[in-house]
């Protein structure tokens, strides 16, 4: 423990140089205690990985020189979060099986939509392998507020006196940095594939499955562990389909999360007081203050409007995969209805994806109406067929605003007009006032407040 503890402290000198015991005490004050990060992110219990970040940091201070926060630091604390209690290479057997159950997930989806499946190959990654091709969209989304809390706790410790410009410039991206790294690292213990949240998070849109945490899921489920596993391939394998057919829907969500991540505003008065509060030596306190408690509440009318566009696009995303895969899945699992609503739970109850962007962005991304999409989509399904329901995406002018999943009847009758409205209009009331059971979402999620 000593040599680990020696090590460690090599690393922060490399940070901080001549002013070391200088930077570290402020950042104890603000909540931070680096040794309690470094056992927390595995870099004192993971063999060599000490060494490694020793070896490297030079060079990652290199690259972070005038970044408002270190990302190479980010990366390199996600990828020791992300690796706590192992993290061993995916072997050529569990990739074979995951694959079989992404072929099979496939077969039975082409039997409820014609959009085309995924050409390229599966991936099937480790924790750290997910980490190396998401981050570059984390940081692109959740930059923006990365980069005022940077510049919100240097003004914060630079107009307290402490220390000189240079030292504040190195402890901010790196409290940052560290922050950024805890997140997506807790995120990537978690994540079943690339698909998680409704956003396509990997570069391009490709089948991912994470075997070990599919495995951790499906532990203490009275439910046979292939079972699980297909559910988990359905699900991605539809969200992919969805993103290759409406090549539009990836960058329109990511675009307007950032227009909302860009109008966020941090409340120094908050920021003090919540960095205080959070007390030296707990890092968990400290990754809570420097999440929602220190966004200013009051949102701009165009964040509100955004805000609303970015809960319409994810409760039809997942109202869309919820339709197709209970239809795909039906005839082949029997634990279909345990396993929907496992999931359901996990998103009612705001899962580590969720929590990890309430963390970054102090925003919810649980998409709140759903049901009403849900159901949307069983209404277009028995008026149009899978045909007439899919072509929806195929411009993003034709999908349903909020408005029109308030009153999806006259969206739809609006749609099928032609074919005698009057008619279309009480047969959809019919379907929408007797929904099938099991296909809304837990009433919690409707009474959480929007972010």
């Amino acid at each position: 423990m000593a040599d680990d503890e020696s090590r460690w402290m090599e690393l922060l000198r490399e940070i901080f140089g001549d002013r070391a015991k200088e930077a570290l005490d402020e950042m104890r004050h603000m909540g931070l205690d680096p040794d309690r990060l470094a056992a927390e992110s595995g870099m004192t219990s993971v063999p060599g990985m000490l060494e490694h970040v020793v070896a490297q940091l030079r060079s990652l201070m290199e690259q972070s020189q005038g970044q408002d926060v270190n990302w190479a630091l980010a990366q390199e604390v996600a990828r020791g979060v992300a690796i706590q209690g192992g993290d061993p290479t995916v072997t050529a057997a569990a990739a074979d099986e995951h694959r079989r159950s992404v072929t099979e997930a496939e077969l039975w989806l082409d039997a409820a939509t014609d959009f085309s499946p995924a050409t390229s190959t599966p991936r099937v990654w480790s924790h750290a392998e997910w980490i190396e091709a998401t981050l570059p969209t984390w940081r692109h989304l959740a930059g923006p507020v990365a980069v005022s809390v940077s510049k919100a706790l240097a003004d914060l410790i630079g107009g307290e006196g402490v220390g000189e410009n240079a030292l504040v410039n190195q402890v901010s991206p790196t409290v940052c940095g560290m922050h950024m790294g805890q997140a997506a690292g807790a995120l990537a213990r978690e994540a079943f594939g690339g698909t998680d949240l409704g956003l396509l998070l990997t570069p391009e849109a490709r089948v991912t499955l994470i075997p070990r945490s599919i495995s951790e899921f499906s532990d203490g489920l009275d439910i046979p562990p292939g079972e699980v596993r297909a559910y988990i391939a359905l699900r991605e394998c539809a969200h992919v389909r969805l993103f290759l057919h409406a090549p539009w829907l990836a960058g329109q969500l990511h675009s307007a999360i950032e227009r909302y991540a860009k109008g966020i505003s941090i409340d120094p008065e908050a920021l003090d007081r919540v960095v205080r509060e959070a007390g030296a030596g707990d890092p968990a306190k400290l990754q809570r203050a420097l999440s929602r408690g220190i966004f200013a509440s009051n949102h701009s009318a165009e964040q509100v409007e955004t805000l609303e566009s970015i809960e319409t696009f994810l409760a039809l995303i997942e109202g869309w995969v919820e339709e197709v895969v209970e239809e795909a899945a039906t005839p082949h699992l029997p634990h279909l209805r345990s396993l929907e609503e496992m999931v359901r739970r996990r998103r009612a109850a705001g899962g580590p994806a969720e929590h990890t962007f309430a963390t970054l962005l102090g925003l919810d991304l649980r998409p709140r109406r759903l049901r009403e999409a849900r159901q949307l989509w069983s209404a277009l399904t028995a008026q149009a067929g899978p045909a007439g329901r899919d072509d929806v995406w195929s411009h993003p002018d034709l999908l349903p605003t909020a408005g029109d999943l308030e009153d999806p009847t006259s969206w739809i009758a609006s749609r099928m007009r032609g074919d005698g409205g009057d008619e279309v209009d009480r047969e959809l009331r019919e379907l929408l006032s007797h929904p099938e059971s099991g296909t809304g979402e837990d009433d919690s999620d409707d009474t959480n407040p929007p972010a």
